[in-house]
């Protein structure tokens, strides 16, 4: 059986005496689910050496190391697909995902996705390892992905998107500037009972928060550029979020202008741009191991550009 590099904690002082399970929960936050799991592996939890049970007490200087089973998604196909690694450790890849890619393989969609370019990235470099995105995002939004390589990574970072603790700043472009120049909408969403793929706003929907402001206005106010941040991450929220004031992203299918673009001005802009002007612009997490913050960015891809260029031109 291969592990990952351990993960060691060398007991303090003020933790003599404590259990196991104590001093993990203290300095790595381990979830009992993980803690559980590690304990069926005969290797998976030691202190100096030897393996003990999680209700085990320890002293001063002990040394407890946990030790996760190596893995790899034998169900996803390995495909060597072009991939913009923002960055990347032992434990965490972020990617610059392009539009028009799916980030995990699904019913009618099990190869060219993302997951399948970052097994083979694996493969390539002799890792074993399971794909974990940590957050999805649409087949047409660009932008930042964070994908965890261990459970323990996984765990750390799924709480801290839960916790609000993970930075996401998206940038979009919008039919119609914003009434206020800055704003929240809170609105609940859920699955439009017409149509189950759809979302849409309910009164009865789940608590549903957006931040924005207007970064630009374009064309005396019939487009915008909105920067947006997400307290909560419902499917679709900013593409719904931003139809519900009366701002639908620029390009978007389902719930914008697409296909009945309402005069010439959007049938330009429809053309310009093949998806919903959405892109994942700024990424930040505290990293679960240096617990040092990270923060990266991504440009703008090429067909955003073209865009802001066509919108700034008619402001000149």
């Amino acid at each position: 059986m291969k592990y990952y590099e351990p993960l060691a904690v060398h007991v303090k002082p003020e933790e003599d005496g404590m259990t196991v399970r104590k001093v993990l929960e203290r300095n790595l936050g381990v979830s009992r689910k993980l803690l559980s799991r590690l304990k069926l592996t005969d290797e998976g939890i030691t202190v100096n050496g030897c393996r003990v049970y999680t209700s085990s007490r320890v002293k001063q200087g002990d040394c407890i190391e946990l030790r996760m089973e190596q893995e790899r998604s034998d169900d996803i196909l390995p495909e060597a697909i072009p991939l913009d690694i923002v960055y990347e450790d032992r434990d965490l890849l972020i990617l610059n995902k392009p539009p028009g890619i799916v980030v995990h393989p699904t019913h009618g969609h099990y190869t060219g996705t993302l997951a399948n370019g970052v097994v083979h990235h694996w493969q390539q470099r002799g890792e074993l390892v399971r794909f974990r995105p940590i957050h999805r995002l649409d087949q047409d939004t660009s932008g930042l992905l964070a994908i965890a390589k261990n459970p323990y990574i996984h765990q750390q970072l799924s709480e801290q998107m839960h916790a609000g603790d993970v930075y996401k700043s998206y940038l979009a472009y919008v039919y119609n500037a914003p009434v206020d120049v800055k704003g929240t909408v809170d609105a609940p969403i859920d699955r439009d009972p017409d149509s189950p793929h759809v979302r849409t706003v309910l009164a009865s929907g789940y608590p549903s928060v957006t931040h924005y402001e207007t970064a630009a206005i374009y064309r005396g106010g019939e487009a915008a550029k909105v920067k947006l941040k997400l307290e909560t991450g419902r499917t679709h929220q900013i593409r719904v979020h931003m139809k519900h004031i009366g701002c639908p992203l620029i390009g978007d299918g389902l719930y914008g202008y697409a296909g009945n673009p309402a005069d010439g001005g959007s049938q330009e802009l429809e053309a310009a741009v093949s998806r919903q002007a959405l892109h994942a612009a700024v990424l930040g997490m505290t990293h679960p191991i240096s617990r040092k913050w990270l923060e990266w960015e991504a440009p703008l891809p090429e067909d955003l550009r073209k865009l802001e260029a066509m919108l700034k031109a008619t402001n000149e």
